[in-house]
């Protein structure tokens, strides 16, 4: 028997959401939450959903709530499909590139001459469903076809680690370093490379983690001057942050932009031309991806 509960609420509240198990720290089995945008014209109107083997209580309604303030909870009743995988059914694999993103229940669908990722929908930021991730794998997989060679990397933002581990695919001798705002992006970061088999370290080929702030981390300073700099964020942040971006790249440099709607890339991208970089690509369609590069 499984039972979905779905709250509207904002992209804020998705992003500060606590591990099931912190939500419902006595029950045996709790219940898996995750979040989409069912509107990429509306980017801060999201949903959640939270996935239960049984009917969930007054008091487990009440918990949820708190996640969405003033959001009234809707309960489906799904029938007697397995629960883990009703919550991630809805989340096919996306093909970017070179690269081929999927959940655990499709970790059999693997075609031929891709690079695979296995990305656990329980945190579905950074899944490859949206475009903007998407996007960058693409940005990405055009990079190394054109002959570029990156040896010392950040991805900002990390999310899921996905876009990190894509980019250490392609340039497996490069440092990588992957940093977020948010320490459970970091632990869940930590969990998809496991999975991934992403080792992680200071090494050639391995990935460092940290919880920063936009580029305030000794770590960065220390691995600073970057050749590849990668930031799947929002357009403010990306503009609030181009001036430490320009700081922090290597000569000839390369920079991705991206979680920008197409009405926001001209802002965007001004204010990585007014620091004195060439925007080699302005990318496409609602969420484009911004390529940037240094002199």
């Amino acid at each position: 028997m499984s039972w979905r509960v779905t709250l509207a609420c904002t992209r804020a509240e998705a992003e500060a959401l606590p591990e099931s198990g912190d939500l419902f720290p006595y029950a045996d089995s709790p219940p898996v939450i995750v979040a989409d945008e069912p509107n990429p014209s509306k980017p801060d109107d999201w949903r959640l959903h939270a996935y239960f083997a049984e009917q969930p209580t007054t008091q487990e309604l009440i918990l949820l709530r708190r996640l969405a303030v003033g959001a009234q909870p809707e309960v489906d009743h799904l029938g007697e499909d397995d629960w883990v995988t009703m919550s991630q059914a809805g989340l096919e694999p996306i093909r970017a590139g070179r690269f081929f993103v999927h959940t655990p229940t499709h970790a059999g669908t693997v075609p031929a001459g891709t690079v695979p990722f296995e990305i656990d929908a329980g945190l579905a930021f950074g899944t490859g469903q949206h475009a903007t991730t998407a996007g960058c794998l693409e940005a990405l997989d055009r990079l190394e076809k054109s002959g570029k060679r990156f040896t010392n990397i950040a991805d900002i933002g990390t999310g899921t680690g996905l876009l990190a581990f894509a980019a250490l695919a392609l340039w497996p001798e490069a440092r990588a370093i992957a940093t977020d705002i948010d320490p459970v992006a970091i632990d869940v970061t930590q969990d998809n490379a496991r999975i991934n088999a992403v080792p992680i370290g200071h090494a050639p080929g391995e990935l460092l983690l940290a919880v920063a702030d936009g580029m305030d981390h000794p770590m960065l300073a220390t691995r600073a001057p970057f050749d590849l700099l990668i930031a799947n964020i929002l357009a403010g942040p990306l503009i609030e942050l181009a001036s430490d971006f320009a700081k922090a790249l290597a000569s000839g440099g390369t920079i991705i932009l991206a979680g920008l709607l197409d009405t926001q890339a001209d802002a965007v991208a001004g204010a990585y031309e007014k620091l004195g970089l060439t925007l080699a690509e302005r990318g496409s369609g609602e969420w484009p991806v911004l390529v940037v590069g240094g002199a």
